[in-house]
């Protein structure tokens, strides 16, 4: 038996509910509700993995049921699967738009409801695996900034500013939200680098900056770890987004097309994120000082074509900073 897997049969008929037990038991934990009410209160209990409900019951009917669950943000993911004798057209229109992910007519056919419930089930694990992946991805950006002196806005608002540029350079849709993913954690590697040069207040000398250059080869022997392809492309964009346009940056002093095209897009992002935000040592420039010094690096640090497709998107690039800012003042108000 399944134990992860909770099902809620709501029925006010005892033998369709024997009905579901004698068809699923043995494979899911079944819990069992005979009214709305009782569904209601069931689902607040135990939070089912999937919820199969009847339309047809005396007290509150499963419509009005599965309203109040998708209105409610702690039941809203629930899937709710209607089981039911009304089968017109019309019925199942309006179950679709009180909610439900699917609708199975009586009489029933067991083939039909195991294929069901286990799709829906397994789409439920998929939605939290996907979840806990970008919990991971989100903790390890975090982590990145530990030591840091950035904000930890900086990276996801950062992270949104190359998403946006990258749309506007016509990648595919799947391709911004990998970059979206994998753009946090492009300084991985200063993880690796002590804080008290991390934190330095005064300029780095020499032997200093040597240290911290080395934290685009750390990230990128981090996140070369895994096989995943956001996290190879947040490798690439550690090892490659100090490079410049014109072969004067780090690690290896590429130029041009030699340097990864999500690199060039993290580089941009992040320099007007870091010109644009407060720190300890600096006040936020205004957004038309950041953009001159986009111009001034354009052909020299920045690839010229981006330089011209961020100034096109401008409109968008301060919506997503005002968010960003406005979050950042909610978590920080002192600031």
């Amino acid at each position: 038996m399944n134990h992860t897997s909770s099902i809620l049969v709501v029925d006010d008929e005892p033998h369709n509910l024997a009905a579901m037990r004698q068809i699923l038991s043995g494979q899911y934990r079944l819990l069992f509700a005979r009214s709305g009410h009782e569904a209601l209160a069931a689902t607040e209990r135990c939070h089912p993995a999937l919820i199969l409900l009847d339309i047809q019951m005396p007290d509150l009917d499963g419509y009005s049921v599965c309203r109040q669950l998708m209105r409610d943000p702690a039941t809203e993911s629930i899937p709710v699967i209607f089981v039911t004798g009304m089968s017109d057209a019309g019925n199942e229109e309006e179950g679709f738009a009180a909610g439900a992910v699917d609708y199975i007519v009586k009489p029933l056919s067991p083939p039909i409801v195991q294929a069901r419930v286990k799709t829906h089930l397994s789409l439920v694990k998929s939605s939290l695996l996907k979840q806990s992946y970008c919990d991971a991805l989100s903790m390890l950006g975090i982590a990145s900034h530990y030591n840091d002196t950035d904000t930890g806005v900086h990276i996801w608002r950062m992270a949104h500013y190359a998403k946006a540029l990258a749309a506007a350079c016509d990648w595919a849709p799947a391709d911004c939200e990998h970059l979206e993913l994998a753009a946090p954690m492009h300084d991985m590697g200063k993880i690796g680098i002590p804080g008290t040069i991390l934190r330095k207040p005064a300029k780095l000398d020499a032997a200093e900056w040597a240290i911290m250059q080395s934290h685009t080869r750390i990230g990128h022997e981090i996140l070369t770890q895994s096989q995943a392809l956001v996290f190879r492309l947040a490798a690439e964009i550690a090892l490659r987004h100090h490079e410049r346009w014109d072969g004067s940056g780090y690690p290896d002093g590429l130029a041009g097309t030699a340097i990864p095209p999500s690199a060039r897009i993290v580089a941009l992002a992040d320099v007007f994120d870091a010109l644009t935000m407060r720190r300890p040592y600096k006040d936020a420039w205004p957004v038309e000082k950041a953009l001159e010094a986009l111009y001034d690096g354009s052909g020299s640090h920045f690839e010229p074509r981006l330089v011209k497709q961020f100034e096109s998107i401008l409109p968008q690039i301060l919506e997503i900073k005002a968010d960003w800012d406005a979050k950042e003042q909610q978590e920080n108000p002192t600031t």
